[in-house]
């Protein structure tokens, strides 16, 4: 009876519990005594229901705002011109997981999509009575220091979530020899894809650096993925020195109002 219970737990998709097919099992037995004859609390229970995604409105008030972004940053979202230009297309279909996360395009099929950008720098203004060589090179320091990240929040029913992340952890190593991304009509050749800056938050993160420099002018950007029970965080890091470097600030501050 147990195998024939199984069987159709799944072909049926089920969300039973064990304990509530030890149960059913258990029930071919003969037992006189009433307490053994009430059906237990598990056979009684009815199967749990699948996880329902946020909406656009219920993820845009879990974005990180102005007020709880690192110190001298800037927090805006983008505009709709913006977006359209990201939009981008890969030459390879197992890259396309990477250049939507690059684009603040949504992962597979979301219920939900909220955007907003982080941008600061290392780099430090010069004092108000510095020379003008001082305040030359106090400027192209926070030029070089700039760093601008890309946030993007999506959710998914059920298990949409796990199924995305999947996708793009997966995309990643396919994807380890390169690839060609074309955003706005410019085609940009990715030289290589490696593992990014370690990450540890929400309950599983992968992240990835993409080269897409040349001998003369070494660039690269990172993307983060960061998967908090149905909704994934995603942040793309671009660096105007070519090294991007991704803000632990800030993956922690919006992990952290995902719940």
């Amino acid at each position: 009876m147990r195998n024939t219970l199984v069987r159709r737990t799944v072909l049926t998709a089920s969300a039973v519990s064990l304990a509530l097919l030890a149960t059913a099992c258990g029930s071919d037995k003969k037992d006189d005594t009433k307490a053994d004859a009430k059906p237990s609390g598990a056979s009684s229970s009815a199967p749990a229901a699948a996880a329902k995604g946020k909406t656009d409105a219920e993820l845009a008030s879990l974005l990180l705002t102005q007020a709880e972004a690192p110190k001298d940053s800037l927090v805006k979202a983008p505009s709709a011109d913006q977006l359209k230009k990201l939009a981008a297309t890969t030459d390879k279909a197992e890259c396309k997981p990477l250049g939507q996360a690059a684009s603040m395009e949504p992962q597979g099929t979301s219920t939900g999509v909220a955007r907003t950008q982080v941008g600061g720098t290392s780099g430090k203004a010069a004092d108000p009575n510095a020379s003008a060589e001082d305040k030359f090179k106090a400027g192209l320091e926070l030029l070089a220091g700039a760093t601008g990240t890309s946030v993007t929040l999506t959710s998914y029913d059920g298990k949409g979530a796990e199924e995305a992340f999947a996708a793009f952890k997966k995309s990643g190593t396919a994807c380890a020899g390169g690839y060609t991304m074309t955003q706005d009509g410019d085609a940009l050749k990715i030289n290589k894809v490696v593992a990014g800056d370690p990450v540890t938050a929400g309950d599983e993160s992968v992240s990835f650096l993409a080269d897409f420099g040349d001998a003369e002018t070494p660039m690269a950007g990172q993307v983060v993925m960061v998967r908090k029970g149905n909704t994934l965080a995603t942040f793309s890091v671009q660096n105007m020195s070519g090294k991007p470097v991704l803000s632990k600030d800030i993956v922690d501050a919006q992990v952290k109002k995902l719940g």
